[in-house]
């Protein structure tokens, strides 16, 4: 069964992700960010409409960006004749329909056709005014019928490769558990100083305010809220919206990490970014919110306890997106997140999240199989959701040709 080009990419993205990870050098996400910030510095005002306009020239140029990349690898659709049929070439059906001295199809093939016995109209069998019955294997329709189908596989084989490659750029999910494994190994080894060094690479929390029991915490929040972010988020709008929604998703999410703070320099120039970063991540944060649900045995935790925090306490949090995500899986991992928070901007007092014990080093572990975990369900769902989109789209076409 052929899944299509675009579920196909998604799974070679997802591959590279976890054999690769992240380049080193030369990540368009962090070149994107270096634009990003180089433009902050020379557009920021203290006003909502100039970060709304700082938003959508990053956004929408990364858009059409991908829309370009997209658009030629697939090429144009072929152009429809007067009548609305496609028309490409001598081999078109259109095409035969208009030459006198065109052979007719076989009333018999055409019967067939009907009730879903014959060949396509692209492989009629054609025979002489005489009624031969000789196949035109060679007629000037085969031969224009092969080309358009060569054309096609390269193709579809182009947009894969896009695809993929635009997948694995913006996916994050094996650099986000390699981090949290190694804040894991650090807090094991009761190396603080080493703990410290990797805080700043999950979240924006002040390390030197937190110790072991807090690092754990932040290292178990972070995991949750990014496994949401990094993985499933571009995985969902890859699937419905190719790589223009890879690239745009993941531009919008780098813009709310940049400057989607409420400190004093960003409450007002970064509330666009964060406010469509709370729209693009609607429903990705609750399909994350219920995989964790159902995965909660898993990591020995309990779907009704997950099921419970996400009902009770995730409006508590301040992100519409990251209180079902955290709630989660601190009713699955049986944890209690959530409380004073301190950024490098000042603290926060939020709403606890579960009921459980506070986070232990160990549970970094627990929380970084069950990120792994979602990002395998995540995958399986995204690439379903683009064999479904594909083949809605080709009946739509199809009938819309006929």
């Amino acid at each position: 069964m052929r899944i299509g080009a675009r579920a196909a990419g998604l799974l070679i993205g997802v591959v590279a992700d976890a054999v690769f990870g992240d380049p080193r050098r030369g990540h368009p996400v962090a070149a994107f960010g270096t634009v990003a910030g180089a433009l902050e510095r020379r557009a920021w005002r203290d006003s909502r409409a100039a970060g709304a306009g700082y938003t959508a020239l990053l956004v929408g140029g990364t858009v059409g960006l991908g829309a370009l990349a997209e658009w030629s690898a697939t090429g144009p659709r072929p152009r429809r004749s007067a009548g609305g049929a496609r028309s490409t070439g001598p081999g078109d059906a259109s095409w035969r329909s208009r030459v006198p001295s065109a052979a007719m199809v076989r009333p018999s093939v055409a019967r067939g056709r009907i009730a879903g016995a014959g060949p396509l109209p692209g492989d009629a069998w054609w025979s002489a005014p005489g009624g031969s019955g000789a196949t035109a294997r060679h007629s000037p329709g085969h031969r224009g019928d092969a080309a358009r189908h060569s054309r096609s596989r390269r193709r579809e084989l182009a947009q894969m490769l896009v695809t993929g490659a635009a997948t694995w750029a913006v996916l994050g999910g094996t650099s986000l558990v390699r981090e949290g494994e190694l804040l894991a190994r650090s807090l094991d080894g009761g190396d603080l100083t080493a703990a410290r060094a990797r805080i700043p690479h999950l979240c924006a929390r002040d390390p030197e305010l937190l110790d072991a029991d807090g690092m754990a915490r932040a290292g178990v929040e972070s995991l949750a809220e990014n496994t949401s972010d990094a993985v499933v988020g571009p995985l969902f709008w890859g699937a419905v919206a190719g790589v223009p929604g890879l690239l745009g998703y993941r531009a919008v999410n780098t813009l709310d990490a940049m400057v989607g703070y409420r400190s004093p320099r960003y409450a007002r120039f970064g509330w666009a970014s964060a406010r469509l970063d709370d729209l693009v991540n609607l429903a990705p944060a609750r399909v994350t919110a219920a995989v964790t649900v159902l995965l909660a045995p898993v990591v020995g935790g309990s779907p009704a306890d997950a099921l419970r925090a996400w009902r009770r306490d995730a409006s508590g949090h301040p992100s519409p997106n990251a209180g079902p995500v955290e709630a989660t899986a601190a009713g699955a991992l049986g944890l209690r997140l959530g409380g004073r928070t301190e950024y490098a901007y000042g603290a926060e007092d939020r709403a606890t999240l579960g009921d459980g014990r506070a986070p232990a080093p160990a549970d970094l572990h627990r929380a970084a199989r069950l990120s792994r975990l979602i990002t395998v369900a995540a995958t399986v769902l995204a690439a379903t959701t683009a064999v479904v989109h594909t083949r809605v789209r080709s009946a739509a076409h199809t009938v819309h040709g006929m």
